[in-house]
């Protein structure tokens, strides 16, 4: 073999090697809900208002707020999870808002692709936010907390 031919092969080998690599990153993230870095105190202050702007109603003690966009095939698998477990669970609202309409909101929030589910607390807080089909258990599991009595 010459040089040419072991350029070619070591460079296809890495380029295998780094597609796996980003190919078993992406899959072991997707989905997954994680809590959101802002304390409540760092929260800048037109959040809520952006947030009250989509359709967030203060004191609905949690919503699942979704970004989607018009041919986004996961984001109908998430409108279903989120209409779900908003219809089995009491206290939770789903909110469904299209990303290319709302590029300020997209802008303010962070939102990097569809979908993306925020879960908004009762003042207004985003508290976990999910990037790809969460499974319900998963959202279940994240608004229980936010369903307890305000004290």
């Amino acid at each position: 073999m010459d040089q040419t031919a072991w350029t070619g092969l070591v460079v296809a080998a890495a380029a295998l090697a780094a597609a796996t690599a980003f190919g078993l990153w992406r899959r072991r993230r997707d989905g997954r809900l994680r809590a959101t870095s802002t304390q409540p105190r760092d929260t800048p202050p037109s959040v809520p208002a952006l947030l009250t702007a989509l359709g967030v109603l203060e004191g609905t003690p949690a919503t699942l707020l979704q970004f989607s966009s018009a041919f986004c095939a996961p984001c109908r698998a998430v409108r279903r999870v989120c209409a779900d477990v908003a219809g089995a669970v009491d206290g939770v609202r789903h909110v469904e808002v299209d990303a290319e309409s709302h590029l300020d909101a997209v802008r303010e929030l962070g939102i990097w692709r569809t979908p993306t589910v925020l879960i908004v607390d009762r003042s207004g807080r985003v508290v976990q936010r999910a990037s790809g089909v969460p499974a319900k258990g998963q959202v279940i599991a994240a608004v229980a907390p936010l369903l307890e009595p305000a004290s």
